[in-house]
């Protein structure tokens, strides 16, 4: 597990922002590929990872229910 990586639902973080889903996926991405930032000719690739990662986050978050209700996740 990325231990930098933070929990970005409700109640452990409020007003996730889309800086906050980007990091993660930046981190988690970092983590798997082993590269703290890719060479040139990788760098397309790493940036589409890092891209579909925060994309699948966001969807994640909003579709979450927490005890029975929606966690609604304001974008800021």
């Amino acid at each position: 597990m990325c231990r930098s990586i933070k929990t970005l639902r409700e109640p452990y973080t409020e007003n996730v922002t889309e800086a906050d889903v980007r990091a993660a996926a930046l981190q988690y991405v970092r983590k798997i590929s082993g590269f703290r930032a890719p060479a040139s000719h990788n760098a397309e690739a790493f940036e589409h990872a890092v891209s579909a990662v925060a994309a699948a986050t966001r969807d994640l978050l909003d579709q979450l229910e927490v005890r029975g209700q929606h966690v609604t996740q304001a974008t800021g």
